[in-house]
């Protein structure tokens, strides 16, 4: 085979897969990991400085939001802190409410030990 007819192909298997993901009407998964359980003093390890990563705990579904540039470090516009139970935060002072989390990973949930 010569490098043109390989080339071509590659273009072709990558633009056939672009095609099947633009035309998908499923909405991509959002990763989740199951079976972590964090207490509320638990959760504050998770403030997103020092290298730790930065989760929130809404309605008692703990999400990670290290990976959301609004969330950079750990605060959120300087309002919000990760590594806290936000849900009165997000629900009442947020002018998006939780409507911003159904792109975000959920990665367990809030107990009490």
């Amino acid at each position: 085979m010569d490098i043109r007819r390989i080339t071509k192909t590659a273009i072709s298997i990558a633009a056939g897969f672009l095609i099947l993901a633009a035309c998908s009407s499923k909405t991509p998964e959002i990763p989740t990991v199951t079976g972590l359980e964090l207490t509320i003093e638990e959760l504050a390890e998770f403030d997103g400085k020092d290298g730790a990563r930065a989760y929130i705990a809404v309605d008692g579904v703990v999400y990670d939001v290290t990976d959301v540039r609004e969330w950079a470090g750990g605060s959120h516009w300087g309002k919000f802190t990760a590594g806290l139970d936000l849900t009165t935060e997000i629900k009442t002072l947020s002018p998006h409410g939780v409507s911003k989390l159904s792109g975000v990973p959920v990665v367990g949930k809030i107990v009490d030990k």
